[in-house]
């Protein structure tokens, strides 16, 4: 404790935004698996289940535009508190007996913990262009890269902890123990988190929550481009057609994509180090074109090899596990650019915007994901795949093809 107490302010302030943010994590996570396995013991439906989350997803879009705007307003650390909060209550809300979960309350409940969830990450993103130096980008890069890609890590082991909860406790109880838990975590944030961090000097009207930066729209379209490519195969049509084609059971499944997703977050964390960071080099729109472009090649081979019916179960799970590496990597080096090209002053407005726009990937990924497979099957849902992450490679050719630097947008 002592050491902690001495550490510099910004990474005392670092760790518990990242804490506040874990957290977080392990519970959305395991809440997702404990209303999946949960609602289908009482028999519901697959599609009754999938509309479970539908608002969970919708109500992405909106809170990352608004709540970029609020964090701007209140700060950052209300923003994150507020989040935190409402996932209390939407945790809270399924504590009710069993004949009272419907699909609208559940819905209800699921759409609270959507707002909460893109709340406490676009505080949490935001914050770290507040914590870090100007003109430290290669610390900025790292930094970001070790929240996101510890928060999907931390994802993948949440469903784990949500089947573990549901067997050993039971659905009620399992909610409760995360309600608590997270109730302490919140007590601690309200009293330990700066009271102005990532306030704007002048507080933005509602009308700037759209950017008007051109480089801030166009890795906006680009992320929307990514998140779709990868939701419009792995969402839906994935977990289906293992248990389908390969007769895997839902366990089998469910373990087999929280393990990928581990992998997937740990890879994150380590980006810096795959893109240039022991030369002192950070990305920029070329290294984004680049890693998109080699990116748009898997799902394509992988499609060619379902087509031909050749060595179908060995080339998908490799190629899915390649695609998992080199997604990350994607992933992290966009989550980087938005944080250092954001504007220093109101940061969150601008990630706010850009996480709407993730948002809306992850919305028409998971919405073609099971019309186009549920059509064509999943060849085609990985061609458009593809398509969406090559679409992305030429929107980052408009991303500056230089060092990104702490500037000041014209908004």
């Amino acid at each position: 404790m002592t050491k902690l107490a001495n550490l510099p302010s910004e990474i005392k302030q670092y760790l518990i935004v990242t804490g506040n943010y874990w957290a977080f994590t392990l519970t959305d996570g395991a809440l997702r698996m404990l209303v999946v396995l949960h609602f289908h013991g009482l028999g519901y439906s697959p599609i009754e289940i999938a509309m479970l989350f539908l608002f969970y997803e919708i109500f992405g879009v909106v809170t990352n535009l608004v709540g970029g705007w609020l964090g701007a307003r209140v700060g950052l650390n209300r923003t994150m508190n507020i989040g935190l909060g409402m996932q209390v209550i939407a945790l809270s809300m399924l504590l009710v007996p069993n004949e009272w979960l419907t699909v609208v309350w559940v819905m209800a409940a699921q759409a609270l913990s959507g707002i909460a969830k893109d709340l406490n990450k676009m505080s949490a993103k935001s914050a770290i262009k507040t914590l870090v130096p100007a003109g430290a980008e290669s610390k900025l890069y790292q930094w970001v890269a070790i929240l996101t890609g510890s928060k999907n890590a931390l994802k993948g082991v949440g469903f784990f902890l949500g089947g573990a909860l549901l067997s050993l406790f039971g659905f009620q109880v399992a909610i409760l123990i995360m309600a608590l838990a997270l109730l302490l975590v919140w007590i601690f944030s309200v009293v330990s988190l700066k009271s102005e961090m990532g306030k704007a000097t002048a507080k933005p009207k509602f009308t700037e929550i759209f950017s008007k930066s051109s480089t801030i729209n166009y890795l906006s379209a680009a992320r929307l481009f990514l998140f779709s490519a990868r939701d419009v195969w792995f969402v839906v049509a994935l977990p289906v057609y293992l248990a389908s084609q390969f007769n895997w059971d839902h366990w089998y499944v469910g373990g087999f994509l929280a393990t990928w997703v581990i992998g997937y977050g740990a890879v994150q964390s380590f980006a810096p180090y795959f893109t240039g960071k022991k030369q002192g080099k950070v990305p920029d729109g070329k290294s984004a074109f680049v890693w998109a472009g080699i990116l748009a090649i898997i799902p394509g081979l992988i499609a060619l090899a379902l087509v031909s019916d050749w060595h179908s179960q060995t080339v998908l799970i490799g190629g899915l596990l390649i695609f998992g590496g080199l997604f990350a990597v994607n992933s992290s080096m966009h989550s980087y650019l938005i944080v250092s090209y954001a504007d220093q002053d109101g940061v969150s407005l601008d990630v706010g915007f850009y996480y709407m726009a993730n948002a809306m990937g992850r919305l028409i990924g998971t919405l073609l994901s099971g019309w186009v497979f549920q059509q064509y099957g999943l060849e085609a849902c990985l061609w458009i795949s593809s398509g969406f992450i090559a679409l992305a490679a030429v929107i980052s050719l408009k991303i500056p093809q230089h060092q990104p630097m702490t500037q000041k947008t014209n908004r």
